[in-house]
């Protein structure tokens, strides 16, 4: 009888995850900016500092086509296999799920046989897509217990509404959309779950039509982009809450829900508040009554500047607003790291009380207007500033990239970003301080890093 033991990557608890040994790997998202004559493509990062090429590009896989933009790739399962109602142990945590977000086309990469240099093994194309699920432009994936989740920005004409498709765990065919009743729901952007109380949550950007070309100051100044949270049934894909944050509070973006799955809750961070160009994060939990409830936690000011400075968008206010892009949230659910890419700083907050978050570290680099330097080399002007975040599982390590969307970069950093990737090393009662033995330069290649996956 052959006995089937999960992937010893597959951890029972965050706890267990959080024991696991280090990573030695990265893989990075590289996209190409201008969208034609040349491909975006997959890096591999040596992480091992006994590594002679620690801090180094080890591999670049070149995709088959141009103008993908690729965005927030992620593995075929994961932990959520383990799911005691709908259990997948027999699955490896070997393919990577990387979706074109201009594009619409999805790579399958299969890591397995030589994991510094993964091969493309299926590509799904647009048209499959579409006509599978009816969406296009997909953007974040996330290995579910009973399927691999995608989450789309719009429909095949790029209008609303976007949701969410599944893909088998084994095929990679797409299954059709998730969704059976959205409710109000036409927004789309980010997911993620709850599963010991059955409920996925889901926030809000704007459709490819809203923001492929860049921010549009006159849907952003009329509030028409996302401010909302939307509460689902998740086992049975039913729209049942709108926690609506105020118009105002333009761009609703990332999700990080409490890893321990006996914990209500979670965190959210608005891009910019057009009154006063603050950004914002807020924190979800559930009320007596089994309701869901969101109130602001954190308030991050912008900062003056000298107006000449400024990205002509800008100049108008000022001001450099923070612009929050990305969140995430350490294992053990006391850290959440906080990306600033306007003003090139990333803060780190204490929430072992999630509706009291208490700040106790930041890291300057990058920035529209300080430009600061990385320690390894501080005589080195850098722009562009924390965007993507990644921790690595027992908290100690956090690596963040510097491009957000190319048009958007374009935008508040109109001199061209030359793009890096950069680790912090992390004290255990908080506070960091970046590696100066570590910065990867991806600038003489020319394209963009963009998401990390440990």
């Amino acid at each position: 009888m052959v006995l089937l033991k999960p992937d010893p990557t597959f951890y029972p608890s965050p706890r267990l995850a959080m024991e696991a040994p280090p990573e030695t790997l990265g893989y990075v998202a590289m996209l190409n900016p201008t969208h034609s004559g040349r491909p975006d493509a997959m890096a591999t990062v040596d992480l091992d500092p006994s590594s002679k090429r620690y801090g180094e590009i080890v591999n670049v896989l070149d995709l088959p086509n141009e103008g993908d933009e690729l965005h927030h790739f992620g593995w075929n399962v994961c932990s959520s296999a383990l799911c005691p109602n709908m259990p997948h142990p027999h699955l490896e945590r070997r393919y990577l799920v990387v979706p074109g977000l201009r594009s619409s086309r999805l790579y399958i990469l299969d890591t397995k046989d030589d994991a510094v240099r993964p091969k493309i093994v299926k590509t799904i194309e647009p048209e499959e897509i579409a006509k599978r699920t009816g969406y296009s432009r997909p953007h974040t994936v996330h290995c579910g217990p009973d399927a691999i989740y995608v989450s789309a920005l719009g429909n095949a004409d790029g209008d609303a509404p976007g949701g969410i498709f599944m893909l088998d765990h084994e095929t990679f065919e797409p299954l059709g959309r998730w969704e059976i009743d959205r409710g109000d729901q036409e927004l789309h952007y980010d997911f993620w779950w709850h599963l010991g109380f059955d409920t996925m949550l889901t926030s809000e950007w704007g459709t490819p039509n809203m923001i492929e070309n860049g921010i549009n100051p006159d849907l952003l100044m009329g509030r028409r982009y996302g401010h909302r949270i939307h509460v689902w049934d998740l086992p049975r894909r039913r729209h049942l809450q709108t926690l609506d944050l105020g118009d105002e509070n333009q761009i609703a973006l990332e999700l990080r829900p409490a890893h321990d799955p006996t914990k209500d809750f979670g965190f959210i961070n608005v891009v910019i508040n057009v009154t006063d160009l603050t950004s914002s994060i807020w924190t979800w939990h559930r009320s007596a009554d089994g309701s869901w409830t969101i109130e602001k936690t954190i308030d991050i000011p912008p900062e003056a500047a000298d107006t000449d400075k400024l990205p002509p968008a800008l100049q108008p206010f000022g001001a450099a607003p923070p612009l929050v892009t990305d969140i995430d949230l350490s294992l053990d659910d006391r850290f959440l790291y906080v990306s600033c890419w306007g003003t090139g700083e990333l803060r780190q907050y204490d929430v072992s009380d999630p509706l009291k978050p208490e700040q106790v570290g930041s890291i300057r680099i990058g920035g529209m207007v300080e430009r600061s330097a990385h320690p390894g080399d501080t005589g080195r002007a850098l722009n562009g500033g924390p965007q993507m975040v990644e921790i690595s599982r027992d908290g100690k390590r956090v690596y963040f990239t510097n491009s957000l969307y190319a048009t958007w970069d374009d935008q508040f950093y109109p001199d061209g970003i030359q793009s890096w990737m950069v680790k912090a090393d992390v004290q255990p009662d908080g506070g960091m301080a970046l590696d100066p033995d570590f910065f990867v330069d991806f600038s003489e290649d020319g394209r963009r890093s963009h998401q990390i996956r440990l």
